[in-house]
């Protein structure tokens, strides 16, 4: 659960906030006070983890912003909410290293407000790498940073930063400086795109001889982005939630083509495409390939007696189970209907059939809640555990496998031994 400090004094504002916050994010616990000792109270008082604080600049007993003082004191983020636009107020607020302000308007205010604690609260998961020789350079941008709630690494030069880039491969953005030593800005860019395209790593390139020639050499090489320093903190943060919203349209654009809409699998397509890579590499390094075609038992009779809904429900479960039992080196996908293949490289031949027989049980066991009804289900399951020709050969093997454990009774595990 992440909790939400909000401090705000209006009481149409603040129900709003909170009930819609705790509508649209299940997972968000919001706690309302409306004056600056309450808010002193529930922080002295109580042993709350707060994920973040949402600040009104103007309490009856805080007006010059005091609360916000308060707050980051506690180490707790700050997104300051005020109905003052000035220039003067804004250099204000951003003075107090708060993650943003957002100006009173209404309903586009609160959609903001979720859409800014969703991205902090995914911000959570993003590793980003700051490169620069300056160690004052990478606190400020590591400061700055840690205030959206990324996961930082730093490096001092280019060689440096490849290397961490190796050991580190679901780093998402770069921040890079252009005059380093070793090597600068533009080689460690072109470098990165050697081995990670624009929609896998975001390069973001800085520097203080700020010119649209250095902006232009940078995008040319292949960033995302670029910063003239010293920047505004507000241009900062847009500039770095932009890149990163970027690769995450780009990742659910391909989740969209490779994934099954209905269980979250990956769809046939993606079997295919990335299961020939695997098959070709587990043939070259001599290392073991299963597949395994799973059909659940009488699903038409589950459909009749319970309705499609119904149905859906068991296909979800069934795909939750099947994504939690296997490894992520291992494609788990839907084929179509109540059809399921799966493809494991590295097995055990010894313990190919426990292992699918425990499958086989541990689904047996199950059941699914619909309404007031109780389902149970079973499967049968064929594998084929020796390399063949092709995919193709294996997997008609597989089915083979599965249309004998039908026809020996159903829920069963056959394999082609």
């Amino acid at each position: 659960m992440f909790h939400v400090l909000i401090a705000e004094d209006s009481k149409l504002f603040g129900s709003v906030l909170v009930r819609t916050i705790e509508k649209r994010l299940p997972d968000f616990k919001a706690h309302w006070v409306e004056t600056y000792q309450e808010t002193e109270e529930l922080l002295a008082e109580s042993n709350i983890e707060f994920f973040v604080a949402l600040l009104d600049l103007n309490l009856p007993d805080a007006p010059q912003g005091e609360v916000v003082d308060l707050v980051l004191t506690q180490d707790i983020p700050a997104i300051v909410f005020t109905s003052d636009i000035s220039d003067e107020a804004r250099d204000r607020i951003w003075a107090k290293n708060v993650a943003d302000y957002v100006f009173k308007e209404g309903e586009q205010s609160i959609d903001y407000i979720i859409s800014l604690l969703n991205r902090l609260r995914r911000n959570q998961n993003i590793k980003v790498l700051v490169v620069d020789d300056s160690l004052f350079s990478r606190k400020i941008i590591k400061d700055l940073l840690t205030i959206h709630q990324y996961i930082i690494y730093e490096s001092s030069d280019g060689l440096e930063a490849l290397e961490i880039l190796k050991n580190n491969q679901d780093i998402q953005m770069v921040i890079t400086d252009y005059n380093m030593p070793e090597m600068d800005g533009f080689e460690l860019t072109k470098e990165i795109r050697n081995s990670h395209g624009r929609d896998e790593v975001s390069i973001i390139g800085l520097s203080g001889e700020g010119s649209s020639m250095m902006s232009a050499r940078f995008i040319k090489y292949g960033a995302n982005d670029f910063i003239n320093k010293p920047f505004l903190q507000e241009e900062f943060y847009c500039r770095i939630s932009q890149a990163i919203e970027m690769i995450e349209n780009v990742n659910k654009i391909k989740d969209m083509s490779n994934k099954d809409f209905l269980t979250g699998l990956y769809n046939r397509r993606f079997f295919f495409d990335s299961g020939e890579k695997l098959f070709a590499s587990s043939k070259r390094k001599h290392t073991t390939t299963t597949i395994a075609m799973l059909d659940i038992d009488y699903f038409k009779k589950i459909n009749d007696t319970y309705g499609h809904d119904a149905g859906d429900e068991v296909l979800r479960n069934l795909s939750k189970l099947l994504s939690t039992r296997f490894r992520e080196t291992d494609i788990v996908a839907r084929f179509g209907g109540e059809e399921f293949c799966l493809l494991m490289t590295s097995m055990e031949s010894e313990s190919t059939f426990k292992i699918f027989d425990d499958l086989r049980k541990s689904i047996e066991k199950n059941s699914v809640q619909v309404e007031d009804q109780t389902i149970c289900f079973t499967v049968s399951i064929g594998v084929c555990t020796r390399h063949r020709n092709s995919l193709a050969e294996m997997i008609k093997i597989a089915d083979l496998m599965l249309y004998n454990a039908k026809e020996q009774g159903r829920n069963r595990v056959i394999l082609d031994v």
